[in-house]
């Protein structure tokens, strides 16, 4: 690129905080150093027109796990390890409620259900048993049971007749939360530039030298947010993990009200606009999802219909209107990666699809790793 003087000045000289990616840990990280560092030039770099990755292609769940979710982290974690991890997911849906305000998201908290199909009774039992056992360790978190049972209100179809309700979990606008965010930014004089993608980079002793696909400039501090694409930056354990989504037309008197989970959490629902938003599916064929391509595949998106017209709307006509995917950041542990990786580098990555419940703090974790 053919760069003016005004254009190395104003946006790539003296730069002292870049980073690679514009999404909720990306600009929340901007926001936190511009707080401590107020006189400091910070630089985002977004290789999309806008947020790529899960930031604008999730499902809007503000949520910090179903009650099989938790169960399962048990068999790999401590009981500490997962009330942590419980906590951290709750402390970021704060954060995040803080910094924007629950108007500019749109934050209702109408609850969080679990559904479980007619035949997976191993399932439904181990969540009844070990209810109350989960309840007991989420105490001192909420200072009231979190999970309870409940009747097939929604009239739902093929499913046991109660589900798992999660008084505590909400939902938002992520469209609205991004631009929320992307605006507090932008009036906080941190300047983005989209269409570019980081190739390449170089530590010094006091500086990085960074090349993007189509200009090359230095910066003190590089500060890498890209999640589910950081392997291409960095070497830590984070892999890609697409998410599919489908969302329907408008549909007269939808009754749906709140965030569903289903098959362990690898499908989840919700109303918005009344329409279904339908998502999921990555473990029908967890190879062809473990990529940084974004698109659909007819195994995922056939089982989504089917779904949505066996269980979700089986008395309902529906047409589909939009399909998409996000691409999450996903390893062998469910802990995040934030730390500094050489002299002026750091990241912020592996959000394991829990990127709206943990991504502010995310951010704020990874520029409190500045002096």
């Amino acid at each position: 690129m053919n760069l003016s003087y005004w254009e190395i000045k104003t946006w790539l000289s003296k730069v002292d905080f870049t980073l690679v990616g514009s999404g909720i840990v990306g600009l929340n990280c901007a926001l936190q150093l511009k707080n401590k560092f107020p006189k400091s030039k910070i630089l985002i770099l977004e290789k999309g027109i806008l947020p790529q990755g899960a930031s604008t292609k999730n499902a809007g769940f503000a949520c910090f796990g179903s009650l099989s979710e938790i169960i399962d982290d048990l068999n790999h974690h401590s009981e500490d390890e997962v009330l942590q991890l419980v906590k951290k997911r709750v402390n970021g849906l704060r954060l995040l409620r803080e910094t924007l305000g629950d108007h500019n998201i749109n934050y209702q908290n109408l609850g969080g259900y679990e559904l479980f199909l007619n035949d997976d009774d191993r399932l439904y039992n181990l969540c009844m048993e070990k209810q109350a056992y989960i309840n007991e360790l989420l105490k001192p978190l909420f200072k009231a049971n979190v999970f309870s049972f409940k009747e097939n209100l929604f009239n739902f179809s093929k499913i046991k007749a109660q589900y798992s309700f999660n008084q505590f979990e909400g939902q938002i606008d992520t469209g609205k939360m991004m631009e929320a965010l992307l605006l507090k930014a932008l009036s906080s004089d941190i300047k983005i530039l989209n269409n570019c993608t980081v190739e390449a980079y170089s530590d010094s002793e006091d500086s990085v030298k960074i090349k993007t696909n189509s200009f090359e400039f230095t910066t003190s501090k590089l500060l890498i947010a890209t999640n589910g694409f950081a392997s291409k930056l960095t070497n830590q354990d984070v892999k890609p993990a697409r998410a599919q989504v489908l969302v329907t037309k408008p549909i007269k008197d939808l009754h749906v009200k709140g965030t569903f989970h289903l098959d362990r959490g690898y499908y989840y629902f919700r109303n918005i606009d009344n329409r279904i938003l339908f998502g999921g599916g990555r473990h029908l064929d967890f190879k062809t999802e473990e990529t940084e391509e974004f698109g659909q595949t007819y195994l995922v998106q056939n089982k989504l219909e089917e779904l949505l017209k066996a269980i979700i709307l089986p008395e309902t006509k529906f047409e589909i209107e939009h399909r998409w995917s996000g691409i999450m950041g996903v390893g062998k542990q469910k802990s995040t990666v934030v730390k500094q990786i050489s002299n002026n580098v750091y990241c912020g990555v592996r959000l394991g699809g829990m990127g709206i419940a943990i991504g502010s703090l995310v951010g704020k974790e990874l520029a409190d790793l500045i002096e």
